[in-house]
């Protein structure tokens, strides 16, 4: 299944870092290791933020994507399920059922 993750980095935690020229060499290293489907930087709440979209099979691959955020960066982490086109379509069906139940 698909999933968005949303990264906070802390501005202390991230600061700290690019003073001592590791915040990007950090990131690029964690993303070596998860290999994401994409990644996009941007801010939110004043604060470095990185949306991925990776692949997960299984709820116990959360910890493995989670802790090197945690441990290098102090970061806030979201797990969002997210669905492209064609997952949509499949669920047509299922939201024609649901419409009528309660619709």
């Amino acid at each position: 299944m698909r999933f968005l993750v949303k990264v906070n980095i802390p501005v202390g935690a991230g600061n700290a870092l690019a003073k001592t020229g590791k915040l990007g060499s950090t990131i690029q290293a964690i993303l070596d290791d998860l290999k994401p489907e994409a990644a996009y930087f941007t801010d939110d709440n004043g604060q470095r933020t990185a949306f991925l979209f990776l692949e997960m099979t299984d709820a116990s691959q959360m910890p493995a994507i989670a802790e090197p955020w945690f441990l290098a960066l102090h970061t806030n982490i979201e797990f969002h399920p997210v669905m492209v086109l064609e997952d949509l379509v499949k669920a047509g069906s299922s939201i024609e059922a649901v419409v009528k139940k309660y619709g």
